[in-house]
């Protein structure tokens, strides 16, 4: 991978793997911090760190504590950012990194078509506070920037790949119309962990929902900000930090599991890109509409292969359109029937995941806006799993294709 100025940089996999702290007693993983609250031995230091962080002290677990820590640099040296926090989920990580950001009067900019619970937060409760948003179409640079034009904006904010359509817009061109006007620029690289290093493209803030591909295992929820130390402490300041005083607390045990489990994050994402791509291919030859960044008719192809890892492949995620919406119930239902998945919200399990984004995860959104930006009543979003048997896996979807009546 390269950077925006062109010179070598190693990969988020590579920084990863080589990232390693011991446990207390030389165990291969770090030891679970067990404590809300921590003790000291100079009342000083203890007065001090209310002011400003002290290296390797911590005060109470509301914040952070050491097992939380561990997962921060971990995940900051998957973004390549000098520093990370740690949340108990990814809409915790974006709103507390919003209102760190933002005041009233302020203004973000969006793109139109985000996950439904970042819609829904700045379309529904930030404007109760005096938080304005703007909905732009992020694939048009010339809305982007008409957009950023008017008003006191802070932020543009968008997904590396949006959810549910998987487009990809071009993240280097937008760092460079946010910071011309003076706006921090911040992505959600949930869907695309190692795929898409956005903090190379410029972004200033990279967020995840570490519930996703990260974890990978559906068991928890939990949520990271990366980003310069300057900002990671600020929100972390004892009296106006939003990470300090919302506590979006991480449990260490929970956290203790995420660092585990991001160490094999390349290896399961190469492995969901190549059953999601077979998938795919599959589904374009049975004659359906497909959306893959793998498909050669990809809109966004070319701006995909600049920005993304060639080695991580093109993800785990998939959209097919069933026409409409009773079509798409009825295929779901029979895909869980004969256990290709499960109809359930969420991505990056190690089983297949299929949802109706326009009945549940984009719902919040309004249908005259789902339906302008592209999202159709029966569109149906996979996140492909790991299946071993993978042909076995199609043989039974194709059938449920024919019992769906979307094949003949």
């Amino acid at each position: 991978m390269h950077s925006k100025d062109g010179s070598a940089e190693t990969s988020a996999a590579s920084r990863v793997q080589d990232f390693q702290i011991f446990g207390e007693f030389g165990e291969v993983n770090p030891s679970i911090s067990d404590g809300s609250t921590f003790t000291f031995l100079d009342p000083e230091k203890l007065k001090a760190i209310f002011h400003e962080p002290i290296p390797g002290c911590h005060l109470y677990s509301r914040l952070e504590n050491p097992s939380t820590r561990v997962l921060g640099q971990a995940l900051a040296c998957l973004e390549g950012t000098p520093s990370a926090r740690a949340t108990a989920s990814g809409m915790a990580a974006i709103a507390t990194t919003l209102l760190a950001l933002c005041e009233q009067g302020s203004v973000i900019v969006s793109d139109r078509l985000v996950y439904g619970g970042t819609h829904a937060l700045l379309r529904n409760l930030f404007p109760r506070y005096g938080i304005t948003t703007r909905f732009v179409d992020c694939m048009d640079p010339d809305a982007v920037r008409q957009a950023l034009e008017e008003g006191a904006v802070r932020v543009l904010y968008c997904e590396s790949l949006t959810n549910p359509l998987l487009r990809s817009p071009d993240l280097a061109l937008l760092a460079d119309l946010a910071h011309a006007r003076g706006a921090r620029f911040v992505v959600d690289n949930t869907f695309a962990p190692m795929i898409f290093a956005p903090r190379q493209q410029g972004a200033d803030i990279v967020i995840h929902s570490l519930t996703k591909f990260i974890n990978g295992m559906s068991d928890c929820v939990a949520g990271v900000i990366c980003a310069d130390q300057a900002f990671i402490d600020e929100l972390s300041d004892a009296s106006s930090g939003t990470c300090m005083l919302f506590g979006p607390t991480l449990d260490s045990v929970r956290a203790a599991a995420i660092y585990k489990n991001l160490h094999t994050l390349p290896v399961r994402l190469v492995q969901h890109g190549r059953n999601a791509r077979m998938w795919a291919e599959r589904l374009v030859e049975c004659g359906l509409e497909v959306r893959y960044p793998g498909l050669p008719g990809y809109p966004d192809r070319a701006i995909f292969e600049r920005q993304a890892d060639p080695r991580m492949g093109f993800g785990g995620m998939l959209t097919m359109d069933a026409g409409e919406e009773g079509r798409a119930q009825a295929l779901m239902v029979a895909l869980q029937e004969v256990k290709v998945g499960f109809l359930a919200v969420s991505l990056g399990y190690y089983r297949t995941l299929f949802s109706h984004p326009g009945g549940s995860t984009s719902s919040e959104i309004p249908e005259s806006e789902r339906l302008a930006t592209g999202l159709a009543p029966g569109l149906v979003r996979f996140s492909v799993g790991l299946d071993f048997e993978i042909e076995r896996s199609w043989e039974r979807f194709e059938k449920c294709l024919h019992k769906a009546g979307l094949i003949v």
